[in-house]
């Protein structure tokens, strides 16, 4: 039988002395092979290509004072560095159950986990969303304590093939798991002046929501679609294009960055599925059981403290927390996106 010759792939190349796009930073996308490499990029504020920091560790595990042996459930895997965590508190013994329903970070991160050390043996990994918690407690019991990072991973950000950033070119697709649903452009499409205007107002307290939303039906009245993110990133601009020029520039970057967030959460249906995990999270809780919540945006930590203020009333939370911790000044300077973390946390009764 004769074999096939190996073709050598060479890597990507850049112009300049620094990688610009994604696809370029393939040191940073190799954390292992290039410590060095990333260490640099995060001591300058920066989230290394194809990797997420993982945010308030500390605040999580001085609150979920996780013993060996008990069970626990991560509720957003994604990258994997908040599970890491938490297994070690472990030392092996016990069991976590992670769930994410990205199709595409599910299988790299199992992987990395696996290479660490956690296999199957402590760690459970579904492709799940975190909405149907009560399907895994059926398998998996009642769990002793629960982590839940609502944050977009930063993987998902920076790749542009996902969608997620206006900073790139790539699809306009936002979804999470882009196995299922419609993308963001294709919900653009058809869609009326008054309810765009009533999703970035609602979802992202949008200041220019109605101006915006006037020239994405006009784009779609001239049969223009918005296919990309720079398409929509175009329109907010057109939309905005009477502020004075010294204005616009941040005016347009601080929209775009509210208006692709709005059409993230509602293409994933981001607030029905954290509404459903709440009202479902006190009876997959054991009693004294903890639970940790990171939120990044209003929308979110105003639903998860409505819920766990409720929760107390009600007698089913014994404690929660009455202020919101947020992370240290120094950890929002080696990760800048940590700055609207809001960390929120509850005791099962």
């Amino acid at each position: 039988m004769e074999e096939k010759e190996h073709v050598h792939k060479r890597r990507v190349r850049y112009n300049g002395t620094h990688p610009k796009t994604f696809q370029e930073k393939y040191k940073e996308q190799n954390p292992e092979k290039y410590a060095e490499t990333i260490e640099k990029v995060i001591k300058k504020g920066s989230t290394p290509a194809g990797m997420h920091i993982s945010i308030c560790v500390n605040e999580i595990l001085d609150f979920l004072k996780i013993k060996p042996g008990q069970k626990g459930l991560d509720a957003t895997l994604g990258y994997g560095g908040h599970t890491q965590e938490l297994l070690k508190c472990l030392e092996g013994k016990g069991h976590i159950y992670a769930l994410d329903v990205d199709p595409i970070e599910i299988v790299k991160t199992r992987e990395r986990l696996a290479a660490k050390g956690f296999g199957p043996e402590i760690l459970t990994i579904k492709q799940i969303n975190f909405a149907n918690i009560d399907q895994v407690v059926k398998e998996a019991g009642r769990f002793d304590f629960v982590l839940a990072d609502l944050g977009v991973s930063s993987m998902q950000i920076d790749n542009p093939e996902r969608g997620f950033t206006y900073k790139s070119e790539g699809p306009l697709d936002l979804r999470l798991n882009p196995e299922n649903g419609i993308s963001a452009a294709e919900r653009l499409i058809g869609i009326s002046e008054e309810e765009l205007q009533g999703m970035l107002e609602e979802n992202s307290d949008e200041t220019y929501a109605e101006l915006i939303a006037k020239e994405v039906v006009k784009r779609n009245r001239r049969k223009d679609k918005i296919e990309t993110t720079i398409q929509f990133k175009e329109t907010i601009e057109s939309a905005l294009s009477f502020l004075p020029e010294r204005e616009r520039k941040e005016a347009v970057k601080k929209s775009c960055q509210r208006c692709f967030q709005a059409l993230r959460i509602d293409v994933n249906s981001e607030f029905e599925v954290l509404y459903s995990f709440l009202e479902k999270l006190p009876d997959v809780l054991t009693p004294g059981g903890r639970v940790a919540i990171l939120t990044f945006h209003s929308g979110e930590d105003r639903l998860v403290k409505k819920s766990f203020k409720t929760g107390k009333k009600m007698g089913i939370y014994s404690e929660i927390a009455e202020d919101v911790i947020r992370p240290s000044a120094e950890e929002c300077r080696r990760n800048p996106r940590a700055r609207s973390t809001k960390m929120r946390w509850a005791v099962k009764a």
